[in-house]
């Protein structure tokens, strides 16, 4: 088959694409290659699938959506793999006109571009485990209420997901919304808490623990999260209501761990204590997240695999290689 992947350079766009060509299918990579972090990160992510038989990588931003339809394969696609975001939660509240362009136009102009292509492709797109907010019971069901985000990244993603639905009603657009759940590893985002909290401890510098470290998250390693969009991508999509053909999914590892405990698991494959600063909850964070995940179980068989212990290790023992680098 042939897929259309947005966020391409990004963490997970990237796996997702590696993976779709081992299967021996085609991969039309788009990104902008925005500076939210190194550029250099990215470049490198995009050298790992250059060269490879199958793929093609267009720079481009999906908000503008002349640009988007231009792409000589856009009648060719069969399925489009939608990850191409704004991330960042406390950046949101930084620079809010960044997620409006990027998340809500830049969502839009992939569903008109999903309408208008001469395939109809089924549309997989990246939401967030935070449209949830901090008032849901654990763990998440993708059918509790999700409409009082903390943050307006959250908001975007939640937004997302109605003109979704919208499309699927009016059109007929089949799509999969995927709800992940803080997905980490090797090759993964520097803005995110395992990140920052290796690297500063292993230059010896204190971190900031947010809440006095009382809040937990339930982290999903990227090989289970690509296990996760492949079994979707790859398989056959049923929806209950034929005449709105959209169905969301948590991708998650359904086993919150507490930042404490998160903060131990580092230390102990880094070799190093962590000097701790304690700082106030932060605005937009919730305390914790926890996916159910027994509907992606039973409708393509899901499990997760990799505990955080294994996960970290492997992401510490890529961070000391890359880190020589940089």
């Amino acid at each position: 088959m042939k897929f259309l992947v947005t966020g391409v350079a990004g963490f997970i766009g990237s796996h997702i694409a590696a993976a779709l060509l081992d299967g021996g299918h085609e991969v039309v990579g788009v990104d902008n290659l925005n500076t939210y972090y190194p550029v250099a990160l990215k470049q490198q992510r995009l050298d790992m699938l250059r060269g490879r038989n199958g793929f093609r990588f267009e720079k481009l931003d999906l908000a503008d959506h002349d640009a988007l339809i231009a792409l000589p394969e856009r009648n060719e696609i069969d399925r489009v793999i939608h990850l191409a975001a704004q991330a960042g939660v406390r950046y949101s509240i930084e620079n809010p006109f960044a997620y409006a362009s990027s998340n809500l136009t830049g969502h839009l102009s992939v569903l008109e571009l999903c309408r208008h292509a001469r395939k109809s492709p089924m549309l997989i797109y990246a939401s967030s485990s935070s449209v949830y907010g901090d008032d849901t019971p654990t763990p998440f069901r993708e059918d509790a209420p999700a409409d009082q985000p903390v943050s307006l990244y959250a908001a975007t993603k939640r937004a997302d997901e109605l003109m979704s639905s919208t499309y699927a009603q009016l059109y007929g657009l089949q799509q999969i919304g995927l709800r992940f759940f803080t997905v980490y590893g090797p090759r993964g985002r520097p803005d995110m808490a395992y990140w920052s909290f290796t690297e500063r401890i292993m230059r010896g510098e204190p971190i900031h623990v947010f809440n006095g470290g009382k809040m937990s998250r339930d982290f999903t390693y990227i090989d289970d999260a690509v296990a996760g969009v492949l079994a979707i991508a790859l398989g056959r999509a049923e929806f209950p209501d034929p005449a709105r053909p959209h169905k969301l999914y948590n991708i998650g590892h359904n086993h919150p761990v507490s930042l404490m405990a998160f903060i131990q698991t580092i230390e102990r494959a880094i070799g190093r204590s962590a000097k701790m600063i304690m700082e106030p909850m932060q605005p937009g964070d919730v305390t914790t997240t926890c996916a159910d995940i027994s509907r992606l179980q039973s409708d393509y068989g899901y499990q997760p695999r990799v505990s955080l212990d294994v996960g970290i290790e492997r992401f510490v023992t890529w961070f000391r290689d890359y880190s020589l680098t940089v």
